[in-house]
């Protein structure tokens, strides 16, 4: 197991991991608010979580990872009542497309996805005690933080808590505050066609006590690393330390790690620019989920992301030249009698950029050198059987973190597949009778439908043109 590096919103410098369980990473990231269908900003934080949890793994850490999903909040509420929905019936096609996207950029599933309806007992508790230490009142039928009673307030987003005013980016609501500093614990005193019954009386829960409730319950009253985007930092994840730290009186998370946000060509994305995008948006448009994935992991989360067209194409041609270089590993045979040229290598130089920090520019360099290199033996005719042994091996490790090797799963393939591997069959028959007209006619019905074929010592294989 390497010593593994990432930035600490926290302490604002690159900190050794140290888990609790030394061994075992516990991870809390942030998920989906299940209103609508998470768009690519989205995505690059999730995509971000994937990656950092797939480096621990690949680095010879254990997992444990949650992520929530907020499936009570206004706009929720508001859209069941617009469409006339309970709130089941609103929210379980977002849930539903938001684990179908999950799968297609080939995101690792994490051990738990609690929501919050499912967790308003544990909430209730947690309110409880803060009320019991101090730290909250009631106002209007709701139950309010009180932030002058936790002194560490603001240390993450290094605000000054007193010089919040408001307008200042906090829960400025339609309930009654004593301050803006103040958020809701729990929102009660009005008619809601949601809501639960309580100590306080019947309400539903504010945002920022779901995470602290769902977090705490698997993961434990301290734990190593917790995920989001920049602008969950205030006050989402200052108001988890308030309220956490506030109930047990121990360190909450050890580490906050934020990914930065993403851009659409040069600007921030937004429905009124038209460059407003889902993950279906671009699927329409053509484009692969595996170039998806490698366009959100290729910059460092530290980063802004330059989300563009011409990214995507950049992308995809990325992704064609590492499969292109796995077929040309599987399809090699070592010439007789050829001095062989040393084995190169390039796992470990990219597992070990990621533990510095996630470096995947520093991994993607050692990648496409250890590409370019072997390509060249191959070209030459001097790599070993063990050299194109060891060198698919490297590809393939690299690729546990990657994931872009494997073919793009698309609607419709299963039939797509048994026609092509047909036609493919009834070509090989062509050529062994000689028959070279039916075989390029062959080809060329295949290429008419975007089927590449590329002939080779193994055979006969297809793929999509790109």
């Amino acid at each position: 197991m390497v010593c593994f590096r990432i930035y600490n919103t926290l302490t604002r410098s690159v900190d050794t991991l140290d888990p609790v369980e030394p061994g075992l990473v516990r991870i809390y990231c942030c998920g989906p608010t299940v209103y609508d269908y998470p768009h690519i900003g989205n995505w690059r934080t999730f995509t971000f979580t994937d990656l950092l949890r797939r480096s621990l793994l690949a680095n010879g850490y254990r997992v444990l990872e949650v992520m929530n999903l907020t499936d009570i909040d206004d706009k929720i509420i508001a859209g069941m009542v617009r469409e006339g929905k309970s709130l089941e019936e609103f929210t379980a096609p977002f849930v539903e497309a938001f684990f179908a996207d999950l799968d297609r950029l080939r995101i690792q599933r994490a051990e738990h996805y609690p929501r919050a309806t499912g967790h308003i007992g544990e909430i209730v508790e947690l309110i409880g005690r803060l009320e019991e230490a101090g730290h909250v009142y009631r106002s209007g039928g709701s139950v309010y933080y009180r932030i002058r009673s936790f002194d560490g307030y603001g240390r993450l987003s290094r605000l000054d808590a007193g010089g919040i005013r408001d307008g200042a980016r906090v829960d400025v609501d339609s309930y009654d505050k004593e301050s803006a500093r103040d958020f809701a614990l729990w929102k009660g005193g009005k008619e809601e066609p949601v809501g639960w019954d309580s100590p306080w009386g019947r309400g539903r829960p504010g945002w920022h006590i779901e995470c602290s409730a769902m977090s705490m319950k698997y993961l434990g009253g301290t734990f190593d690393l917790h995920l989001g985007g920049v602008d969950l930092i205030f006050p989402h994840h200052e108001n988890e330390i308030a309220q956490s730290e506030g109930a047990t009186g121990e360190p909450f998370v050890r580490c906050w790690v934020h990914a930065e946000h993403l851009l659409v060509e040069g600007e921030k994305m937004s429905k009124s620019l038209g460059n407003y995008y889902t993950l279906g948006h671009l699927l329409d448009k053509g484009f692969k989920p595996s170039a998806i994935r490698y366009l959100l992991l290729s910059t460092h989360y530290r980063s802004k992301l330059n989300f563009t067209i011409e990214a995507l194409h950049g992308a995809a041609s990325a992704v064609g030249r590492l499969r292109d270089f796995e077929r040309r590993l599987e399809d090699y045979s070592p010439r007789a009698g050829t001095a062989p040229a040393p084995a190169v290598r390039c796992a470990e130089a990219f597992t070990t950029a990621l533990a510095d920090d996630l470096a995947i520019g520093g991994a993607l360099a050692a990648l496409f050198d250890f590409v370019r290199e072997v390509n060249r033996q191959i070209d030459e005719g001097t790599l070993s059987g063990e050299g194109r042994r060891r060198a698919l091996d490297d590809l393939h490790e690299c690729d546990r973190v990657l994931d872009v090797l494997r073919p793009d799963a698309e609607a419709g393939d299963e039939g797509l597949a048994a026609w092509v591997e047909k036609l493919v069959a009834e070509r090989n028959q062509a050529r062994t009778r000689r028959d070279f007209a039916r075989a390029d006619a062959i080809r060329l019905e295949l290429a008419d439908k975007g089927i590449l074929l590329e002939d080779g010592p193994q055979g006969t294989r297809w793929k999509r043109a790109e």
